[in-house]
C-alpha cells in the first residue's frame, strides 16, 4: 500500500512587482494559511519519507512556512518539470519516486494538482472528497490518497482512493476567499 499527498502552493502575490511568475512569493494569508496547514499535519500525525516540489518560489516558501507549522523539516527533491506540470507529466514524477518511499508529498502548481487527483482517482456515484476536489482545489489544500501498490512504477489511472482532504479554511474560517 502507497500513499500520495498533493499539496498545492499557498496563496502567493499577485501585487509583488516580479518579473517572472516562477518568481512569484506567498502574500501573508499564504504564509498563514501553510503554518496552519503544518500545524494540521503535525496534530494529525502526517508523516512523509519523500517530498517532491517544484522548484517556483511560491511552492518553496509554502513548504519553508509548513515546515514551520509542522515543527521540524522535511529535506525537499526539487524537480524542474512539476513547476506549472500537467497531471501526465506529475504521474510521470511519482512513477519515477523510490519504491522504499511509502508516503510521497508532492507540492506543485494547479491545474495539474487537481487534474491528477482527478485522473487517479475513479469517478464514482458517492464520492463527497472527489466532488468537493473536482469543484475547486483551492491554494494550500492538501488530499491524500492510497493505492494498491507495491512500486511507484505501477502507479495507473483510476486506480486510488482519496482519505483526506483538506482546505485551509476547513482549519481557519479566515484563510477562506473572504478572509482578507
Amino acid at each position: 500500500m502507497k500513499k500520495l499527498t498533493l499539496l498545492r502552493h499557498a496563496k502567493s502575490g499577485w501585487d509583488d512587482p516580479v518579473a517572472r511568475d516562477f518568481d512569484r512569493p506567498l502574500n501573508p494569508r499564504g504564509k498563514r494559511g501553510a503554518r496552519r496547514m503544518g500545524r494540521y499535519m503535525r496534530d494529525e500525525a502526517l508523516t512523509y519519507d519523500h517530498v517532491l516540489a517544484s522548484p517556483a518560489v511560491r511552492v518553496v516558501d509554502t513548504l519553508d512556512e509548513l515546515w514551520d507549522g509542522y515543527g521540524r523539516s522535511l529535506s525537499a527533491v526539487l524537480d524542474k518539470r512539476i513547476y506549472l506540470a500537467s497531471c501526465v507529466t506529475l504521474l510521470d514524477v511519482v512513477q519515477e519516486a523510490p519504491d522504499s518511499a511509502q508516503h510521497i508529498l508532492l507540492s506543485g502548481h494547479n491545474p495539474g494538482m487537481e487534474d491528477m487527483i482527478l485522473m487517479l482517482i475513479p469517478d464514482t456515484a458517492d464520492d463527497p472528497l472527489r466532488d468537493s476536489i473536482e469543484e475547486k482545489y483551492p491554494t494550500a489544500a492538501l488530499a491524500e490518497m492510497e493505492f494498491d501498490i507495491d512500486a511507484w512504477a505501477d502507479l495507473k489511472p483510476r486506480s486510488g482512493r482519496i482519505t483526506r482532504f483538506v482546505r485551509p479554511r476547513d482549519l481557519d474560517p479566515t484563510l477562506g476567499p473572504d478572509g482578507d
